[in-house]
Parts: C-alpha cells; sequence; structure tokens
C-alpha cells in the first residue's frame, strides 16, 4: 500500500486480483454484458445470485433443471425461506400463470440439463418486463458463443466456467454476467464477504480456453449433429434428444435464439432398464464416464444415478428423466470414431 488505508488496486487477494480482474472482464466481453464476476464454482456464483433475494421471496425455475441447482434451492434456501416452484418453462403462459407478488426470480435453463429442451429467453423475459423479477440464465450448456440471453432479455447470466469456457476440464470456476450497476455491486459485496472465489491458476486456464471457445464448439456441434442423427437411425434407441433434429419441439426456438444446436446429446433405449443403461455405460472405450461436460474430450453419463441424483425418481419421471437415459457431452474427435464407440457399446444390449 502507498500509506495505511490507500492501495494499489489489489489490497488483498480474495478481494480482487489481476488475473481474475482480466478473467471478469474476458467473460462481459463474451456475454455482450458490462460486469462480470467470478467464483470458485458455477454452484458458488449461484450460491451468490440466490442470496440477491430476501426471506419471503419466490423462485419460478425450470423443472428439467441440474441437480445441484435443484439441491441448493430445495434443501438449502427453503430453509432460509425462499420457496421454488419448478415448471415447465417451455411453455410461456406457465410461467405467466405461476408468477405472483412474491415471485423475484426466474431461473432459466436453456438447453436444459439433461433433456435438452429449449425456453424462448426473450418470450419469458418479456412477462416479467417493468416488475422487479430478475431473470437468470443459466447459459453454461450453451456457452456465450451459441447463446447471448442479456440480448434476449435477461438480467443475469451464469455459468459454470468449468465447462465449455475451459474447455479443458482442469479447472473449477463459475461467473456471473450482467449490465445493472447497482446487482454489480451486491454481488461483489457478497463475492468479496462470503469469499467463495477463484485462485489466480484457474482464472487463467478459464482465460487460456476462452481463445478456442470458437473453434471448439463449432467442431463439437458439428459432431454432435451427426451422432444425433446416427443414434436416431439406431434399433435399440428409443428416442434421441438433441435440438439441432428438425422433430425436437424446441427447433425453432434454437434456431432463433442459438447460433448452433449444441453439443449435448441424450437419448434413452428400448430396454428402460437401469441394467440396460449401465452395459452401455461400461463398454465404451473413447467415452470416459464422468460427470461433467464441455471438455475437449467426450464424455458419457447417466444422469438418474450422476447428475441428478439429488432429484427424486417421481420428479425425473416428469420430464421424462428414465432410468435408461444417457447424456453425452461431445468433444473434438473424429466424429466416425465416437460413432463407433457407440456402436460396439450398444452391440453389448
Amino acid at each position: 500500500q502507498e500509506a495505511p488505508g490507500v492501495h494499489k488496486g489489489y489490497e488483498y487477494a480474495r478481494t480482487q486480483n489481476p488475473t481474475r480482474h482480466a478473467l471478469e472482464a474476458n467473460l462481459a466481453a463474451l456475454e455482450g454484458g458490462k460486469h462480470g464476476i467470478c467464483f470458485a464454482s458455477g454452484m458458488a456464483a449461484m450460491d451468490a445470485v440466490l442470496r440477491l433475494l430476501d426471506p419471503g421471496d419466490e423462485i419460478i425455475a425450470s423443472n428439467d433443471l441440474y441437480g445441484g441447482s435443484y439441491r441448493l434451492m430445495r434443501a438449502v434456501y427453503e430453509r432460509f425461506g425462499l420457496k421454488s416452484h419448478f415448471l415447465d418453462m417451455t411453455r410461456p403462459e406457465n410461467v405467466k400463470a405461476a408468477l405472483n407478488e412474491r415471485t423475484r426470480l426466474l431461473w432459466i435453463e436453456t438447453p436444459t440439463n439433461p433433456m435438452l429442451n429449449l425456453v424462448d429467453i426473450a418470450a419469458v423475459a418479456r412477462l416479467v418486463q417493468g416488475q422487479e423479477v430478475l431473470v437468470c440464465v443459466d447459459n453454461t450448456f450453451a456457452s456465450p458463443y451459441l447463446q447471448q440471453p442479456l440480448e434476449l432479455g435477461a438480467h443475469l447470466v451464469l455459468h459454470s466456467a468449468t465447462k465449455y469456457l475451459g474447455g479443458h476440464s482442469d479447472s473449477v470456476l463459475g461467473a456471473v454476467v450482467l449490465n445493472d450497476d447497482e446487482l454489480a455491486e451486491r454481488l461483489r459485496f457478497l463475492q468479496n464477504a462470503a469469499g467463495a472465489v477463484p485462485g489466480p491458476m484457474d482464472c487463467f486456464l478459464i482465460l487460456r480456453g476462452t481463445k478456442t471457445l470458437h473453434l471448439r464448439m463449432k467442431r463439437a456441434c458439428k459432431n454432435a449433429k451427426r451422432i444425433a442423427r446416427f443414434l436416431r437411425a439406431h434399433p435399440k434407441v428409443r428416442h434421441v434428444y438433441y435440438p439441432g433434429l428438425k422433430d425436437h419441439p424446441g427447433y425453432e426456438t434454437a434456431r432463433k435464439q442459438m447460433r448452433h444446436f449444441g453439443a449435448m446429446v441424450s437419448f434413452d433405449l428400448h430396454e428402460d432398464r437401469l441394467s440396460e443403461a449401465t452395459r452401455v455405460l461400461s463398454n465404451t472405450k473413447i467415452f470416459t464416464l464422468a460427470e461433467s461436460l464441455g471438455g475437449v474430450e467426450s464424455l458419457i453419463g447417466h444422469p438418474a444415478t450422476m447428475t441428478h441424483a439429488s432429484i427424486p425418481k417421481p420428479e425425473r419421471e416428469k420430464v421424462g428423466l428414465s432410468d435408461s437415459l444417457i447424456r453425452l457431452s461431445i468433444g473434438v474427435e473424429d466424429a466416425q470414431d465416437l460413432i463407433d464407440d457407440l456402436e460396439q457399446a450398444l452391440a453389448a444390449l
């Protein structure tokens, strides 16, 4: 410090550091926002957003969403007086019907995890225009390359930067991007006061990842479309969930608000049993069985027992999340190699 209480801009690493500052500016630019605020993980970023609310406030959220998000709302924040309503947000009229004088936050995932449903961000945001209701979009599945929610009316955009922004499965980090100065100041206070901040090395790794985001996303999206078409034609596959298929109910919404259809693909089996899914999951050679997504390497996962195990089975079944549902995070490998790997794994059935 130049003198007691007179610092040079970086008085304490929890409060700020140069690498984090560079990343926050980078992410704000990628999302077309004014402020970027980074946290130790995507869940820490979500936690900060929920701390903007007061006891008695209510949240409307997608009923098809990441299990960790559901857990934070239900198991943590309901104890502190925040009530969450989970519903099908692909139909804006459902959101309109659920709004009340206590609603303070609309929590949107699009594409959703793991069913790949599409929520019309602009249509939902218009429902609360001029009201004291925040619209936050979890943009993790799309990345800023494919979708920019702030331009569509959202107030806040959240990322698990661990995923596509980093792109190499070697760091953990979360971020919120927004335009509102007052909200940004409140989030920065929470960032410093609660202390869930990323270290400089993680910030560096995400900064590195953003340099190749467009290259990785183009290749992964191209691969995903080929794989979705292959799976749809496979006799042992019951249904494929991918917004880039023209018969997907959210196809037109995806075309309207996304640059491409994404690199996540889910599918379930004709024999809807956990044992059948396990045989596929245990027999891939290139796809790695893991919970994460968005890296250069392709991953395969079982939502019912992995990413969404914290959601009660009746709630999972309401959105079609069956015991045989398999989720793929498509990477940048050769597409035919990935298809061949799935072919031989499905042959184990």
